[in-house]
């Protein structure tokens, strides 16, 4: 059997809506005759778009609803950024392409195109995320780390009207978007380590769907699918879910993958980070020694303080 149409769930994002439309490209690209639509489905992330992630929760909030969609059957392929993927996914789908990577690093755009080392003393940056308040405090413990929700356009209207004086946001996106002219300063991975999975895509589908598998199959791109499923192994060995702080990237390396993990306290009084790597063929073996090392230095006791 050969497929001629796909159904592709995303969100309604432009960012989101854009990195559909790129899967359908590609797809269209690679099966000649193929035809593919798309299924926006709003998800509780976007529902509850004001609340800081950190306070709702982050594991799933952008997934659940298109995870539904894929196996109630009213769309064939859903397409995730990786990093909002949780380290367990629904039963009976199955990550069928990790296409491959774009910038993973986090960007600092500043109202006054200062650098953050630069930036006024109690300066006001705005970040959705944990990992990045508990990784710029550590930096600089005067900020004021202020909540920010939305869309990127939504954000970088916020970063002008809400007397904040920068604003952290993923690479990737505005790479997308074609917004990298907003950028002041691109931080590197030693100051502010990415999101598991941040700057890949995920496009997920049903298990038992060979034929779309097949199809889907060939936008895979066998790097970044073990540097991702290494860094997905460690943050499913931390808890998966869980709202503590935690980055890790894994990059391949003269034909070896090394990744770099951490956890820290939201505060960021208190953080760990370890290093480890591994052959290509043993991404998930990784993902573990990591968290041992991590585990070594305290982490348990750690993840439990900042969970109760």
């Amino acid at each position: 059997m050969i497929v001629r149409k796909l159904v592709i769930g995303t969100r309604g994002s432009a960012l989101a809506m854009w990195q559909a439309r790129w899967v359908a490209d590609q797809l269209a690209a690679r099966a000649p005759g193929l035809r593919v639509r798309l299924q926006i489905v709003k998800t509780a992330g976007d529902i509850a778009s004001q609340a800081p992630l950190w306070e709702i929760g982050g594991g799933g909030l952008f997934v659940r609803e298109l995870e539904r969609a894929l196996l109630d059957g009213r769309v064939d392929l859903a397409v995730h950024s990786m990093k909002d993927l949780p380290a367990a996914t629904a039963g009976g789908l199955v990550v069928g392409a990790v296409p491959q990577r774009w910038d993973p690093r986090d960007v600092l755009i500043s109202r006054h195109g200062l650098t953050l080392r630069e930036l006024p003393a109690s300066a006001r940056v705005g970040t959705s995320s944990a990992r990045r308040r508990a990784q710029l405090l550590a930096y600089r413990r005067d900020l004021e780390i202020v909540p920010l929700r939305g869309n990127v356009d939504t954000r970088l209207r916020k970063a002008e009207s809400e007397d904040l004086d920068a604003i952290v946001l993923a690479a990737a996106g505005l790479v997308r978007l074609e917004k990298l002219g907003r950028v002041t300063e691109f931080l590197s991975p030693e100051l502010c380590l990415p999101a598991v999975g941040q700057g890949a895509l995920a496009v997920q589908l049903r298990g038992h769907d060979q034929e779309v598998a097949d199809v889907v199959a060939l936008l895979d791109h066998p790097p970044t699918r073990a540097a991702t499923e290494a860094e997905r192994a460690f943050l499913q060995a931390l808890g998966g879910g869980c709202q503590v702080p935690v980055a890790a990237l894994c990059v391949e390396v003269d034909g070896k993958l090394e990744m770099d993990g951490l956890v820290a306290n939201p505060e960021g009084s208190k953080v760990m980070r370890a290093r480890a790597s591994a052959r290509v063929d043993e991404a998930g073996e990784l993902g573990i020694a990591l968290f041992q090392q991590l585990e070594s230095q305290g982490a348990a006791e750690l993840l439990a303080e900042v969970e109760e």
